[in-house]
């Protein structure tokens, strides 16, 4: 489960983000937006872990690994209002690819 999740992450393009909820429907666990926030608990730089947000486009992740998820969405040129990403201007679309 863990790799299928990360597998999936790893396809949410710069600059652009994806819900916990969006990366499990696409993994196959369409109830599995906590499993998808515990695979990425801990992961290295490697995972673009920061490109997943919470639905709605709210930032969940609080204290520093908030700030540093900010930090490296605004690094790729994603706006983040407050703690919120527009969805429908900055969202990955898996069906899409895009």
């Amino acid at each position: 489960m863990l790799d299928v999740i990360r597998s999936f992450v790893r396809k949410v393009p710069k600059g652009r983000v994806t819900t916990y909820g969006d990366v499990a429907v696409a993994a196959g666990y369409p109830t599995g937006s906590r499993q998808v926030a515990w695979a990425l608990k801990g992961v290295g730089p490697m995972l673009p872990w920061h490109r997943v947000i919470g639905k709605g486009g709210k930032i969940l992740l609080r204290g520093a690994s908030g700030v540093e998820q900010v930090q490296r969405l605004e690094a790729e040129g994603v706006v983040v209002h407050g703690l919120r990403v527009d969805i429908k201007r900055f969202g990955f679309d898996f069906g899409r690819k895009g």
